[in-house]
Order: C-alpha cells, then sequence, then structure tokens
C-alpha cells in the first residue's frame, strides 16, 4: 500500500513539473532574421511596388506591419552607425561607433569602425580584409543579449559583404560573423570569432557563387522600356561598374572582370544574391531555428549601396536591383517557411540609412543642390593663417565635422575656444552651411529641434570632431560627383523602412514617427529579454504588444 501511495504521490510530482514548465516556459519565435537593406530610402517599397512579385516586398507589407514614419536620431546617417544603432538601440554619443571611420583626436590617425590589429583574418591572407572585431564598439547589441539570457545555448551570426555590417550587427559575443574578401572572392571571419572556418563555409567557398553569378554579365531582368521610374540608361551623372566604359545596359565586362578584382560583385544585384545564399548556408551549417533556444540570423544586404553609390537614386540600375532583391527576398522567405516554418520566425527590415539625389539629377530638375566641401578646409586654413598667422590648425573635415589640430593649437599658445570661434565665424558665411555650431556649447545654438537633438545624439566627445557642421538641403560632398551619397539628418538620408512579419506579429501599418533606436527594444519586448545596455530607444507598441 505505502508504495502504491509512494508511486502515486511520484507520478503527480512529475506531472506538477512537467506542466510548470510547459506553463512557465516563455514564448519565443525558433529565430529572429534581421535584414538591413543598405541605402534602401523608404519610398522604394512603394516607388516599385506594381513591379514586385507577391512573395518579397509585398509580402512583408500585405502579412507584417509596417511602420512608415521611423527616422535616424542622429547625424551622420552612415553605414556603420546605423547597423549600430538599429542592433544596439543606442546613438553613437553612447555606442561608441563615430562614423565608418573617424579620427583620432591626439594623432590625427584615421581609425576604421571595426579595424584591429590584434585579431587575425581566418579564411584569407589579407590583414586589411580580415583583422576586424567588434573593439571598438561600447555597448552590448539584441544578439548579446540574447545570449545573456540563454546562458549562451542561443546561436547568433551576422553575415554581410561588408566587414563593419557583419561584426557591428552580430555583437560583442556572437557565434560568429562573415563579411566578403575581394582578394580571394570567399566569406571570411578573424580570430575573434574563429580559430578556423567551419567546413560548411569552405563548402561554400568551394562552390565559387560569385564566379556563377556574373558568368553572364548584367542585363535588365525586364525589357529596359518597363523601368518608368528611372531616368534615362545613359546620364552623365552615373557612374560606371569595373571597366565598362559607360554607364549603360548590358554590362557584359563583368565575366573578366570578376577574374581580376572579386570586389566588383559589390556593385552589382548579384552581391545580394550571393549573401542570401550565404545566409540560408550558415542557417544549414548552425542548425539556426532548430535549437532549444531561440537563434539569431543578422543579415545585410549591401549591394544596394553599392549600386546606388555608382549610380544614384534615380537610376535604371537602382530599380532593377530593387525588383532582383525582391525576387530574392520572396525566395528566402519561402526557404525560412520550409526549414524553420511559417509563423515560427520571426524577420524585420529595414534599411541603415536613405540618400541624396544625384547632383546632377537635381540640378538638371531644378531643385537646388550643390557640393559644399569644395575648398573648404583651404578656405578654413586661410582664414585661420590670416588671424593666428598659424597653419594646419584643422586636422581634417570629416562626418561633416571639424578636427582641430590641438597639437598645433598648443605649440603656438592658442586656446581651442578662440579657434573654434573663428572657424564657426568663418563657416556662418559659407553659402552652403545652414548652421554650424561648436559641440561644447551646442545647447545654447539657435538650432530648431529635433535637429539639435540629432547633434547632440551623434556626438561622441572622445571621437568625434569638435565643430558640427549642418549644410542646406540636398548638398553633397565633392567625392560624389557621378552617383550619390549620404550623410545627414533631411529625410532622404534618415527616413527609413521598418517591417516586422512573422511570429507574434499582426498585420497592419502605422504612420506614428518612431525612431531606429527603436528596433532594438522592441525585440527585446518580443524576446521577453533585457534590452542592449547602452538603450535609448523604446519598445514600439504595435508590434511588441500587438
Amino acid at each position: 500500500m505505502q508504495r502504491k501511495i509512494a508511486l502515486f504521490f511520484s507520478l503527480v510530482l512529475a506531472f506538477v513539473t512537467v506542466g510548470a514548465q510547459s506553463v512557465g516556459s516563455v514564448p519565443r519565435p525558433k529565430l529572429v532574421v534581421g535584414i538591413v537593406v543598405d541605402q534602401m530610402r523608404w519610398d522604394y517599397l512603394y516607388r516599385y511596388h506594381d513591379q514586385y512579385g507577391t512573395d518579397g516586398f509585398r509580402r512583408l507589407l500585405s502579412d507584417g506591419y509596417s511602420l512608415n514614419n521611423v527616422h535616424i536620431d542622429y547625424v551622420p546617417t552612415v553605414t556603420a552607425l546605423g547597423h549600430t544603432a538599429i542592433y544596439t538601440g543606442s546613438v553613437p554619443s553612447i555606442h561608441g561607433i563615430a562614423g565608418n571611420s573617424w579620427r583620432d583626436r591626439e594623432t590625427g590617425e584615421s581609425v576604421y569602425c571595426t579595424a584591429d590589429n590584434g585579431v587575425q583574418p581566418v579564411g584569407s591572407t589579407s590583414t586589411k580584409n580580415g583583422s576586424h572585431s567588434p573593439n571598438n564598439l561600447w555597448s552590448t547589441t539584441i544578439g548579446d543579449q540574447l545570449r545573456l539570457a540563454t546562458n549562451f545555448r542561443s546561436r547568433v551570426v551576422g553575415v554581410s559583404l561588408k566587414d563593419r555590417a557583419s561584426i557591428l550587427p552580430a555583437g560583442k559575443n556572437p557565434t560568429a560573423a562573415f563579411w566578403f574578401d575581394d582578394t580571394t572572392g570567399n566569406f571570411i571571419t578573424s580570430s575573434y570569432y574563429l580559430k578556423q572556418l567551419p567546413a560548411w563555409v569552405n563548402s561554400f567557398n568551394a562552390q565559387k557563387n560569385g564566379e556563377t553569378l556574373l558568368s553572364k554579365g548584367w542585363n535588365t531582368l525586364y525589357p529596359i522600356a518597363q523601368y518608368t521610374q528611372s531616368t534615362a540608361d545613359d546620364v552623365p551623372w552615373e557612374g560606371t561598374v569595373g571597366t565598362a566604359k559607360k554607364a549603360v545596359f548590358p554590362y557584359k565586362n563583368l565575366p573578366t572582370d570578376y577574374v581580376k578584382d572579386k570586389g566588383v560583385i559589390r556593385a552589382t544585384p548579384f552581391g545580394n544574391t550571393l549573401t542570401l545564399r550565404f545566409a540560408e548556408a550558415a542557417l544549414d551549417g548552425y542548425q539556426l531555428g532548430k535549437n532549444t533556444d531561440t537563434d539569431f540570423l543578422a543579415i545585410n544586404l549591401a549591394s544596394t549601396d553599392y549600386v546606388g553609390h555608382t549610380f544614384g537614386p534615380n537610376s535604371v540600375e537602382v530599380q532593377d536591383t530593387y525588383l532582383r532583391l525582391d525576387r530574392d527576398l520572396a525566395a528566402f522567405f519561402k526557404m525560412l517557411d520550409a526549414k524553420v516554418g511559417k509563423g515560427e520566425y520571426l524577420v524585420f527590415l529595414s534599411a541603415d540609412h536613405g540618400a541624396a539625389h544625384s547632383e546632377g539629377f537635381l540640378r538638371e530638375n531644378k531643385l537646388g543642390g550643390g557640393f559644399f566641401d569644395e575648398n573648404m578646409k583651404a578656405d578654413l586654413e586661410k582664414a585661420l593663417k590670416a588671424r593666428f598667422g598659424v597653419e594646419k590648425l584643422v586636422m581634417a573635415i570629416s562626418n561633416y565635422q571639424v578636427y582641430l589640430n590641438k597639437k598645433t593649437i598648443r605649440e603656438n599658445r592658442l586656446t581651442e575656444s578662440e579657434v573654434k570661434a573663428e572657424i564657426i565665424d568663418a563657416l556662418r558665411g559659407h553659402p552652403n552651411v545652414l548652421y554650424v555650431t561648436d559641440m561644447d556649447k551646442v545647447n545654447e545654438a539657435s538650432i530648431p529641434q529635433p535637429l539639435r537633438n540629432r547633434i547632440v545624439n551623434g556626438y561622441n566627445w572622445k571621437r568625434s570632431g569638435q565643430i558640427q557642421i549642418i549644410t542646406r538641403d540636398n548638398m553633397l560632398p565633392t567625392y560624389s560627383k557621378t552617383g550619390t551619397t549620404h550623410s545627414v539628418w533631411n529625410s532622404y538620408d534618415s527616413h527609413i523602412p521598418l517591417v516586422f512579419m512573422g511570429w507574434g506579429v499582426k498585420p497592419g501599418a502605422s504612420d506614428k514617427p518612431y525612431h531606429m533606436t527603436d528596433i532594438a527594444p522592441s525585440v527585446a519586448a518580443m524576446l521577453k529579454i533585457e534590452k542592449p545596455s547602452g538603450t535609448v530607444g523604446n519598445p514600439i507598441a504595435e508590434v511588441s504588444h500587438p
């Protein structure tokens, strides 16, 4: 009898225990996929909408929740900052990434955001391409927080053609981060993450996907007459790709160019195809979405940025790149449905920044524009020498910021405040400058909100320049005389798409104002984990609590 009673209570205890685990378990998706489309203006969701299929961008819009009024809440709006802000929920002032590159304030040397001489390339002999890590990143990412929440059982992987766009999203302690090596045409990593490439990476690299993708060159997906959202195929403000003599389809030079320069694939839509193929290989290689805890795959599609920089946003090349990307995304989502399960994964799609119209396009269409920095540094040096009798008081003008040469200032017994005052006075007389401010006195400057907040958020007192320049609308730096670029606060650079789809997301849309820094805390709220360490954003209620 006692044995029966003991057996009864042991069964009850087992039942209660199983029930407690089931009831108390935190509901989470099997996989989170972050897709950041480099240089994707918000309006691209609708500019080419009629030519998109039903299973790519239009699936995101129909099945997902679209936030249509999301802006970047800092300047400058560049790649490294965008990816870092999306995944940390923070701003340069806090997370430490002050630009793609910045100047060391004491030495004047350029510092690349992910360069790290303390690590070795893995999969390449090029230290320039392979010696990278998140060493300059001060804040954790959403991937780091997911790993912490699951006692590091969750697998977090970053994938991009760009080192910085793989490394910074993946965070400080991911499973791995991989990027493209122009010298070999392979995806590589560094010793920060791994001692050697996994077998599945070697297998993928051995397939020579880049060579296959470019084997037929690049022609338009549809007859060129259907590209009615673009300018003519041959306009003077477009650059060229590879050895092409003109920016005109078809680009038959690409197969030959790729033999000599693997990096040529970056400025074609096939760089995105290559990246998504590698992302699928990573999914299989690490069995993402099939583990006991939620996994995270951070993907950057970088070719949209290279194509945009080369040809400008109104080009046939950009339109064709997005039409092809739409097909690639459709295939990728279909793959996730099959391998992870429809409704079992959460995906968000956003961008690190937008892009300005090409200077030539603006001029031809009477929309203003020009080049703000022609002779700017030389003119400043001339004004400073006339005032102080000293040369080389300006170290550099970078990221729309003026870096002072502190050593020269000290050696000539000048003060930073008097040099800054002279620079600001000179720049206020520049016809293309809208505002200029001493960053030590920005709160006293007559600059409207929210622009002032964006300036403060983007200023890192150890890594940014001492003076911030805000140009008039549509002013580009001189290096972008063909194609285009980005970096400013205006809507064409700061207005980004943001769509959530899949697990826990109900279809819908909102025009409420949100920020790039709200993405990471929204994902954290959905996963029921702590926000990244430097987060300044807030969860978006429409998706975090639908």
